[in-house]
């Protein structure tokens, strides 16, 4: 059941409802003068007559807005990061500590927060700035081989999503989980061997040489697998209707998908050079 007040306002209620009312229609309209009778006809049948409400008209979030958003995000990501590389690279550890936190307090939040998530850009594009001026300085040119291969995956995991040739389903997901908690296990370890002095990489004796290259490929097969999950949340998320400031969550959800899929092409692409 419809809300009554909205069912007999003569803007809200349907129109079509007041034309076939008949005579209870017309005792309704006794109370006015002929002159009144005559716009509210007309006013009715041209909200009959009207185009249906749009997404945008109704609050709705769609593909444009997402694309708003996460663009204006990652042009602001790319602006930070050229001005800490130039002016504080040092400062890539204060970005990384505090855009973990950011990221953990936004992943909880029911609600986005535009100005959290705008923060949390911030504090990444210090990072990455920072440590893609380190790469850069001891790898020549790799800053750039890194972006371009993670435009061409993020790319490559849209046609495929569009297309309908990866779907995602439960066992999709299922599948990506246990390799993302898999993953991080093996990281943990391996940092726990660098904190203990084992092995001489600077990534660790299970990040570096044959085994860290395998490792990068599969890290870098899971972030395009996320990504695919990201626009499968996304085309979700517009086919139910959710409120416009959803927007911002999916913006976030993809900033940091991308951030990840970056550092493991900066750390693939190290190893292969020498490490």
């Amino acid at each position: 059941m419809s809300n009554p007040i909205f069912d007999n306002s003569p803007v809200f209620g349907d129109p079509r409802k007041k034309r076939a009312g008949g005579r209870g229609g017309a005792a309704t309209m006794t109370a006015g003068t002929a002159g009144t009778q005559t716009v509210d006809a007309a006013s009715l049948d041209a909200l009959y007559q009207a185009p249906a409400a749009t997404t945008r008209d109704t609050g709705r979030m769609t593909y444009d807005d997402v694309v708003v958003r996460t663009g204006g995000l990652l042009g602001l990501l790319v602006v930070t990061g050229a001005a800490t590389w130039v002016l504080a690279p040092g400062l890539w550890v204060v970005g990384a500590m505090v855009g973990l936190v950011l990221g953990l307090v936004n992943a909880f939040k029911r609600n986005p927060s535009p100005i959290l998530i705008t923060l949390y850009t911030v504090a990444q594009g210090v990072f990455l700035g920072g440590i893609s001026a380190f790469y850069e300085q001891r790898y020549d040119g790799i800053v750039g081989q890194a972006v371009l291969a993670t435009l061409s995956v993020f790319a490559v995991s849209l046609v495929l999503f569009r297309s309908g040739k990866v779907r995602v389903t439960p066992k999709f997901q299922r599948a990506v989980l246990i390799g993302m908690a898999g993953y991080v296990l093996y990281s943990l370890v391996n940092v726990g061997f660098m904190i203990f002095g084992v092995g001489d990489g600077m990534y660790g004796p299970l990040r570096s040489g044959p085994l860290g290259i395998i490792v990068g490929l599969v890290a870098v097969g899971l972030a395009a697998a996320s990504l695919i999950m990201d626009f499968d949340s996304i085309k979700r998320g517009v086919d139910l209707g959710v409120p416009a400031k959803m927007a911002w969550s999916a913006a976030f959800g993809l900033i940091v998908t991308l951030v990840w899929l970056y550092l493991e092409m900066l750390r693939l692409l190290a190893i292969l050079r020498g490490d």
